[in-house]
């Protein structure tokens, strides 16, 4: 149940602007599982180019990291909702131009499409900034779970939409074509969405007040904003868990197809589970991460994330694959909401975007070059390089995020 956040002015619709944007997310999940599914056969598929099949994901999830940040700084500045509503526009203009570069084979039009659908990615996960706005920091773990909790709608979606889409058809370029149309068409659903969004988050926040102490006239710096007690442990985790989710989770259609041997059609279940993971619990993981405190759940999620990655070495089914994507969504969901519950503690909301832009930019470019070193090396060693490297990768913040937590513990005795 959504509650209106205690404390604030009567007659705020906390409950509805929650409502439509979990729906949003419902909506936008869907595109994302279609670019997760099928990104790097996309690119092999219209570029030819084999060795490579990691770019396309890297072309994403760069142009997603380097939008996170001015799109934050254009949340503090402008609001919330002019910027998701530009995020959807670039969404739907991206799977448009993916879409005429699998009936051209047209190099450019496939890395401008990326680009464009990447920028999307980032604004469109600045939405939890959104839902951190309307709930003071006792509840606001919870109030970023109602929103992302949209998700799991998204995760039905996906399958019902694409599923059919592939059903029969051999893997070629121009197979991809609808798809990608009907993922544009979704993501102006979304655009349509966020208008109700009102009164914009940004001016709840400021009405309701979003920190428990004093809140500062002026916004501060980056360099100071990233200096704050608890954050660089919740940035640190932030990073190897996005990184090693999206790379593992955009090269896996990959290796279901190439290396396991199972149709195209057969990927959409394994996303969709992991994407299920990733937001299905996240009602319950909001509300124990306000009990049992960030750091702790940080820690939970990156070694559940661990056991997922290792897993990757002994299985080969797809029912087996997706139990591990499943675990690998689900770890990633522990480690996200308490990193952006413990960065949205950290700040104002004249400087919330600014900071989870950042945090956005740097775990987005380190799944970017993840996803194309994974894809080299899944591509010239096997899965066993991926499934190795993804978990050394998630488990090593975890002595570091403890040894932090350790650290305060000793100085507030």
């Amino acid at each position: 149940m959504i509650f209106v956040a205690s404390g604030s002015p009567p007659n705020l619709p906390i409950r509805r602007n929650t409502i439509i944007l979990a729906a949003t997310m419902a909506v936008n999940s869907a595109v994302l599982q279609l670019t997760a599914a099928v990104s790097s056969l996309t690119f092999v598929l219209v570029t030819g180019v084999r060795g490579l099949l990691g770019l396309g994901p890297a072309i994403f999830l760069t142009s997603s990291g380097l939008t996170a940040l001015p799109a934050g700084r254009l949340m503090d500045r402008f609001g919330r909702t002019p910027v998701m509503t530009a995020g959807f526009a670039l969404g739907a203009c991206g799977c448009a131009l993916t879409a005429l570069a699998t009936r051209t084979d047209s190099t450019l039009a496939v890395i401008a499409g990326f680009a464009l659908v990447g920028a999307s990615s980032g604004i469109s996960l600045l939405i939890r900034t959104a839902a951190g706005d309307m709930y003071p920091p006792e509840r606001r773990a919870r109030g970023i779970s109602y929103v992302l909790f949209g998700a799991v709608f998204g995760a039905i979606l996906g399958p019902t939409v694409f599923g059919p889409l592939f059903a029969g058809k051999d893997v070629k370029a121009d197979s991809l074509t609808v798809p990608w149309l009907a993922a544009g068409a979704i993501a102006l659903v979304a655009l349509v969405m966020v208008q109700f969004v009102r009164p914009d988050p940004k001016r709840i926040a400021e009405l309701i007040g979003s920190r428990s102490d004093v809140l500062p006239t002026t916004a501060a710096p980056l360099r100071e904003l990233v200096r704050r007690p608890g954050v660089p442990p919740a940035m640190l985790a932030a990073l190897a868990s996005f990184g090693v989710m999206v790379s593992v989770m955009n090269l896996s259609g990959y290796v279901v197809v190439e290396h396991h041997h199972h149709s195209q059609g057969s990927v959409f279940p394994i996303i969709g589970a992991h994407v299920f993971g990733m937001y299905a619990l996240v009602l319950v993981i909001g509300a124990a991460i306000d009990r049992v405190g960030r750091t702790s759940a940080l820690e939970v999620g990156l070694v559940v994330m661990a056991l997922s990655t290792i897993g990757m070495l002994w299985v080969t089914s797809v029912f087996a694959t997706a139990v591990l994507l499943l675990g690998l969504g689900l770890g990633w969901n522990i480690s996200f909401v308490a990193a952006t519950a413990r960065l949205a503690d950290s700040t104002s909301p004249a400087e919330r975007g600014r900071l989870l832009g950042f945090n956005d930019l740097l775990g987005a470019l380190f799944g970017a070059s993840l996803a194309l070193l994974g894809g080299y090396a899944l591509d010239a060693i096997g899965v066993a390089a991926l499934a190795i490297g993804a978990t050394a990768i998630v488990a090593a913040p975890v002595l570091l995020v403890v040894r932090a937590q350790g650290e305060r513990v000793q100085e507030a005795a």
